[in-house]
């Protein structure tokens, strides 16, 4: 394994050796490899860089390391800045793997139940990419998550920059089990009062966040943004319905014009999502 100290050192150990793998937490690469699944040719550890394991503010955003730990994340001075980020790292399991994951690997990995991945849809966040000969890009980290824009050979994510709302902002996540787990459906849902928008993406139930803009779209207009943000309390549950309907979508008509019923498991699932956003944003006007 080779073990470089700063992001351009890695980026030249996996251009030297295209076949490496990088690797930081372990926690999703290690079990792909002891499963049979993954064999890499060669590693590259990134836990001894620096750069990448803190944050700092810049331009109304933060810049935030792809080094940064679950754990890390999940402290109370972390999540005065990104609240929901926060909440989604407290989330991501049991303690060893919150001391070793990392953000920057849950958005590598991009597994669909990545607990970070929603709240970073939600808040439009964006990947500092790095490349050979110290080359930086900068990409939606939606469109990595939607295959639009892959990284290419030798480039890592350095960093993540997130904008800094200054509002109430949750993550909530429903697991097949008590206690930590993987989730069976997320919702991550931020206030932008300055542009007077409700922003929101669904996790876990399909393989990239989705966003149900036009329900975001309309509840915006329902909230009285001048006055607490009040809203009709009706409106919370219509927002749930709209955005699991969004999301979960009833199925096709047939030939005969009739749209046949979904199957139970896929209206426990709607109905799962339905009630996530309505709480998620009670909690966020509340």
């Amino acid at each position: 394994m080779t073990l470089p100290t700063t992001l351009d050192e890695a980026v030249a150990a996996l251009t030297a050796v295209p076949a490496a793998v990088p690797v930081a937490g372990g926690t999703d690469l290690m079990a792909a490899v002891n499963s049979g699944q993954l064999r890499p040719a060669a590693l590259v550890g990134l836990g001894r860089i620096s750069e990448i394991r803190g944050w700092q503010y810049l331009d109304g955003h933060a810049l935030l390391g792809a080094g940064l730990t679950h754990a890390r994340m999940g402290r109370p001075d972390f999540a005065a800045l990104i609240p929901a980020l926060a909440a989604s790292a407290r989330a991501a399991g049991p303690p060893h793997i919150r001391n070793a994951g990392t953000l920057g690997g849950n958005i590598a990995s991009a597994a669909p139940t990545g607990d970070a991945l929603p709240v970073l849809a939600a808040l439009e966040a964006t990947l500092i990419i790095a490349g050979p000969g110290g080359a930086r890009r900068e990409i939606p980290v939606s469109h990595l998550l939607a295959g639009m824009d892959l990284l290419r050979p030798g480039e890592l994510i350095g960093y993540v920059r997130v904008p800094l709302l200054h509002a109430p902002q949750v993550f909530l996540k429903a697991t097949g089990r008590t206690g930590p787990g993987r989730a069976v459906a997320s919702v991550a849902l931020v206030l932008d009062p300055a542009r007077r928008g409700v922003r929101c993406a669904v996790g876990a139930i399909a393989p990239m966040p989705l966003r149900p803009l036009e329900a975001e779209q309309w509840v915006a207009q329902l909230i009285d943004w001048d006055n607490n943000r009040a809203i009709v309390p009706d409106a919370l549950t219509a927002f749930g319905e709209y955005v699991a309907a969004a999301c979960i979508p009833d199925a096709a008509p047939g030939e005969d014009g009739t749209v046949p019923p979904l199957p139970p498991a896929v209206l426990h699932l709607r109905r799962t999502v339905a009630a996530l956003a309505r709480r998620a944003l009670g909690r966020a006007l509340s």
